[in-house]
């Protein structure tokens, strides 16, 4: 559609694909881990990375499907360096196994993409007793974080490079509960949404890094940390609503973005130069936005801090 041409104050539009924004930069050297690289944009997101330069590291369930993702990379990039560990981001056990297994690997990481997400599903709880869209779109991406963070601080250090955490959000981050996160009240089966669930995980997503950024900020550590928005985009996220599905089937094309549209704006904010030194941000369409006045609210991003920190050591 012709909004989608727009131009923001970086110089790319909702239009832009993910090849565009990182066109001419190159990644060699730098190590990326992209979460959920399976499916949607977390393909894109890999591929492109992997594109320039960046060794990729996935971090999936489907070890049969990573593969496949691997073989196809690989047959239009042979150079491509791209790994693949198993990881299920709504079991902590799994998140743990993971990091350790990564942080004993002796790679450097620069880059850290928490991209997996599921969306509106009916309630059920994790393995860890948690509401599964809390406890896989935030829960076991703040543990992944907190147990990869002393490997992305070495290797800022070393070399000498800003590291960069990107937290993929959405939209939907502003039509949460009432209160935006029902802290007392996250396993409440009685009073469950599930898309204001989902929307309450998003908004985790965002006061997360803004709160992370703030840490980092405090330790004059090299890492920023940023949430991102992809825009509408027509993937299988929607499988458990059959009516937006329908729809997302016959008129998502006109009126939302592809996958390479889609994975833009985390490409964008994990490489792109011009946002160095950028921390604690909230961007869509390769630029700076406004998040939600929930998001924006400090106060509940330390209680949400201080909240998931309790769970993850409990």
């Amino acid at each position: 559609m012709w909004w989608f041409g727009r131009k923001g104050a970086s110089g790319f539009s909702a239009s832009s694909t993910a090849e565009q924004v990182t066109q001419g930069i190159d990644g060699t050297g730098l190590t990326a881990i992209v979460t959920g690289a399976t499916s949607g944009i977390g393909v894109e997101t890999a591929r492109v990375l992997a594109l320039r330069g960046v060794h990729v590291v996935m971090g999936i369930r489907n070890m049969a499907a990573g593969e496949e993702i691997k073989e196809t990379i690989l047959r239009d990039n042979s150079i491509a360096k791209i790994d693949m560990m198993e990881l299920d981001l709504s079991s902590m056990e799994s998140v743990r196994k993971f990091a350790s297994q990564f942080n004993s690997c002796g790679l450097p990481l620069n880059i850290l993409v928490n991209n997996a997400g599921i969306m509106a599903t009916p309630f059920s709880l994790s393995k860890d007793n948690l509401e599964l869209q809390f406890a896989t779109n935030h829960v076991g991406h703040f543990l992944l974080t907190k147990l990869l963070l002393e490997t992305m601080k070495r290797t800022a250090i070393e070399q000498r490079k800003e590291g960069r955490i990107v937290n993929v959000s959405s939209r939907r981050h502003k039509l949460s509960y009432p209160e935006g996160i029902r802290f007392d009240r996250i396993n409440d089966k009685s009073g469950y949404n599930s898309l204001s669930a989902y929307g309450q995980s998003k908004l985790a997503n965002v006061l997360h890094a803004n709160e992370l950024a703030r840490w980092l900020k405090e330790e004059g550590i090299q890492i920023s940390a940023n949430s991102v928005s992809p825009g509408p985009i027509a993937t299988n996220l929607f499988r458990y609503h059959s009516l937006i599905e329908g729809f997302v089937g016959l008129l998502g094309k006109y009126v939302m973005k592809n996958i390479q549209q889609g994975a833009a704006t985390t490409c964008y904010v994990a490489l792109h130069p011009q946002v160095k030194g950028l921390s604690g941000c909230y961007f869509s369409d390769c630029s700076l936005a406004e998040a939600s006045s929930q998001a924006a609210d400090i106060e509940l991003a330390r209680k949400l801090w201080e909240y998931s920190s309790n769970l993850v050591t409990s």
